[in-house]
């Protein structure tokens, strides 16, 4: 039976809690308070099981797993954001040629599920504002923002032509899918060039070291967290139409 190590991040009162689940990295479930992050996180490992085995993992949801809380950060700036400054043990292991094309693989699919779910709806669709919360052209250019910067963060250098690509995300004239697609190819063609010494190297940005391994984290967690939203607002949508 699996078990999932669950590395918590979360303000010393215990609010505002993710929890990154590192065996399936890209996979983070998060909630107000600890607990209730905690309560979810069953729930959303299911939820990535399924991405997984929809783009081919022998893996699926249905198979029982335990969790164990292997680390609990509860210091630093951005707390709950994702990111804490300290950091998690198996951020700082090298990154392997494996493991790397295993990220990319899954980095490439979750752009396959991004422009999927904008795919067919309209633009008035795409830029409408819920009652609360960001609209979903708003969410997909924070995605696409984000991408190329823990791509420079991770030390992996600057990938070129994404700015005009970005400029046609904000612009939000259709075609949001293909600007998105476009983007994933840019990065993906930057990452194919990753070297040895990249993979091993340690990188001060203010108080947090920056590895490949902790790059990639953020590269995956960061548009699974907010493709979830979206395909929350999506499904709350149909659920007020019926």
């Amino acid at each position: 039976m699996p078990e999932y190590a669950l590395y918590l991040e979360s303000g010393p009162r215990m609010k505002t809690t993710m929890v990154h689940v590192l065996d399936l990295l890209g996979c983070i479930a998060n909630g107000s308070t600890t607990e209730a992050a905690l309560e979810g996180t069953p729930g959303e490992i299911r939820v990535f099981l399924h991405f997984l085995r929809n783009h081919g993992s022998a893996t699926g949801p249905e198979g029982t797993f335990t969790t164990r809380i292997a680390a609990h950060v509860k210091e630093g700036s951005w707390i709950g954001y994702g990111d804490p400054a300290p950091g998690f043990a198996p951020d700082f292991e090298p990154l392997s040629e494996h493991d790397e094309k295993t990220y990319r693989r899954r980095f490439n699919e979750l752009g396959d599920e991004l422009g999927a779910l904008v795919r067919g709806l309209s633009t008035e669709a795409i830029s409408a504002r819920p009652a609360k919360g960001r609209s979903l052209h708003e969410i997909a250019s924070h995605i696409a923002n984000a991408e190329p910067e823990y791509v420079r963060a991770a030390g992996f250098g600057k990938a070129g032509g994404v700015k005009d690509v970005l400029e046609a995300i904000e612009e939000n004239t259709g075609g949001l899918d293909e600007k998105l697609a476009e983007l994933w190819r840019l990065i993906d063609s930057h990452l194919e060039l990753i070297t040895d010494v990249e993979r091993t190297q340690r990188i001060q940005r203010g108080e947090k070291t920056w590895t490949a391994r902790r790059g990639f984290r953020r590269m995956l967690e960061h548009p699974w967290e907010h493709l979830r939203e979206m395909q929350r607002r999506l499904a709350g949508a149909r659920v007020e139409a019926t």
